[in-house]
């Protein structure tokens, strides 16, 4: 349990430098002399970098020697994993050098051919692999803990970090989602949050059932509250 609170607790950390990068100004400078990108596009994607090394850690953390492991169940899950990150890293690659390009040469030009393209790049394409490698990454970390649970009893301060650690990821999906127009990325929240919440009334107090739980129905209940407020 310490090692999975620490890796939990880089990725509160994460989020709350996420949030910084993202709503902060001092980060619209530009990289190199090139302008080839902006501080704010090239911190997004080394954060995401550290968020998925990080869950590779919670993932082989999470597992144990046990008759499931190296199984059919176990593998599928462990392709799931590979592919949801691959998905989140070209989601990255694609979303933060157009969005840069967008915001600079495309806010006024929506119909040339270049700028088309870039829009569709920053506002469809990269969000939908995002999504997509998202859910995949989450989910199997959900039903790998569904397959390894922990074997000890759980500590009250073992559940009282957890939801401590919750707390900043569903603030930080409340600072994402709350004050935008509503898309794709608030049904992936509510997808997630029902899941993890029925793999918490089926299979009991599970680290990572409760993480999940707490900070996917903050985040959803809280972006639900703050765009009914907008």
């Amino acid at each position: 349990m310490k090692r999975i609170h620490v890796l939990l607790g880089v990725q509160s950390l994460l989020a709350i430098l996420v949030s910084i990068n993202r709503l902060g100004t001092w980060t619209l400078g530009y990289v190199l002399p090139n302008e080839f990108l902006r501080w704010v596009d090239l911190n997004n994607i080394l954060i995401s970098l550290i968020s998925l090394v990080a869950l590779y850690f919670l993932k082989k953390t999470i597992e144990y020697n046990s008759p499931a492991r190296e199984g059919r169940v176990h593998m599928a899950w462990n392709l799931v994993f590979i592919i949801g990150l691959y998905l989140t890293a070209a989601s990255y690659g694609d979303h933060e050098v157009t969005n840069y390009l967008h915001a600079r040469f495309c806010l006024d030009d929506t119909t040339s051919d270049l700028c088309r393209i870039v829009i569709f790049n920053d506002d469809a394409f990269s969000h939908w692999a995002f999504f997509t490698g998202f859910i995949m990454v989450n989910a199997a970390i959900l039903f790998l803990q569904n397959i390894f649970p922990y074997q000890e009893t759980l500590k009250g301060s073992d559940t009282a970090l957890l939801l401590l650690n919750s707390l900043f990821l569903g603030v930080g999906v409340m600072a994402n989602l709350g004050f935008e127009e509503i898309g794709l990325d608030l049904y992936v929240v509510a997808l997630l949050a029902i899941n993890s919440v029925y793999l918490l009334w089926r299979r009991g107090k599970q680290p990572m059932f409760i993480y999940y739980t707490a900070a996917y129905w903050l985040g959803l209940i809280g972006s639900l509250a703050a765009q009914a407020m907008r």
